[in-house]
């Protein structure tokens, strides 16, 4: 199996058809058609299914598909690392939702000013997600909360984030616990780091919801809030720039500030330029960034 085979094979799910990724290609549709099946008789599965509307993957050709992605992005990568001085092709990060808004936007712009030729997507996901992720070679780097800390993966300290515990505007004073038995806890789903560390604040007082109302976003998450759904816990940040206004309002949680950090994630073994360019740029953000390497690791999981 070669990449050129796996390249081809790419071209014909994303077409839809032989014909169409031939025209693609600029090669005639016999020879498509001979290494598809070539590669077909090396695996020993089905790849597509043809009919009248074209060709689809099968599950075992959505499950290449996925091998492909990453085979050829990783040797574009080590083409572009290895081949010029300055880093250059594509640079998969990952990032919280919160971050991504918040934190990322003069970084990226720094890391395209000082290094133009290179091609940065930006994904989010929870923590959980991102950190599989990067572990799979989905993703050259990650921004990630919560517990990171595992043998294949490097971290670096890159932001601290304070929580807070968002009521309805009405609520002048923090929820007590008999008022927090009673109300809904608005979060995102499972493996959110943030969703993490207020069930912990909940569990230490002895506190279950009744219900949680899982959202997908922090501005369906303050709508909901406003709208005397529930309860959350936002990053301070995220509050500032809503502009949720008076709809709702931020308690602090104890009397110290809840400090959660955020780290810039990537594989142990990644040497590459491009990654290493990122890192530099979040090494060299001001210090208060870094304060937080001392702090805990949230155990329980991940944004």
């Amino acid at each position: 199996m070669e990449l050129a085979d796996l390249a081809l094979f790419k071209t014909v799910a994303e077409a839809g058809g032989v014909t169409r990724a031939a025209q693609r290609i600029h090669r005639v549709q016999s020879n498509v058609t001979t290494r598809i099946k070539k590669l077909e008789g090396e695996l020993g599965v089905a790849l597509f299914v043809r009919g009248r509307q074209g060709m689809s993957p099968t599950p075992e050709g959505r499950r290449l598909l996925g091998y492909a992605d990453r085979l050829l992005s990783l040797a574009d990568e080590a083409q572009a690392d290895l081949g010029t001085r300055q880093p250059r092709g594509r640079l998969r990060i990952g990032a919280l939702e919160s971050t991504a808004a918040v934190r990322l936007p003069r970084l990226l712009s720094a890391l395209h000013r000082a290094y133009p030729a290179l091609d940065v997507e930006l994904v989010t996901g929870t923590s959980g997600t991102l950190l599989a992720q990067v572990r799979a070679g989905e993703l050259s780097a990650a921004f990630a909360a919560g517990d990171v800390g595992q043998a294949s993966l490097a971290a670096d300290a890159a932001f601290v984030e304070e929580l807070v515990l968002v009521s309805p505007g009405a609520c002048r004073r923090p929820p007590t616990v008999e008022e927090l038995r009673q109300r809904t806890l608005v979060a995102f789903g499972a493996g959110c780091a943030y969703r993490s560390c207020v069930e912990a604040w909940l569990e230490a007082r002895h506190v279950r919801p009744p219900r949680v109302y899982e959202v997908g976003s922090y501005h369906a998450m303050l709508a909901c809030i406003a709208a005397s759904m529930g309860y959350g816990v936002v990053p301070r940040s995220v509050l500032r720039l809503s502009g949720a206004g008076p709809a709702v309002r931020a308690h602090a949680i104890g009397r110290q500030p809840w400090r959660v950090t955020t780290w810039l994630v990537r594989r142990a073994t990644d040497g590459s330029r491009a990654v290493q360019a990122l890192r530099e740029l979040v090494l060299a953000a001001p210090a208060r960034a870094r304060r937080a390497s001392g702090q805990r690791r949230w155990a329980a999981g991940t944004e």
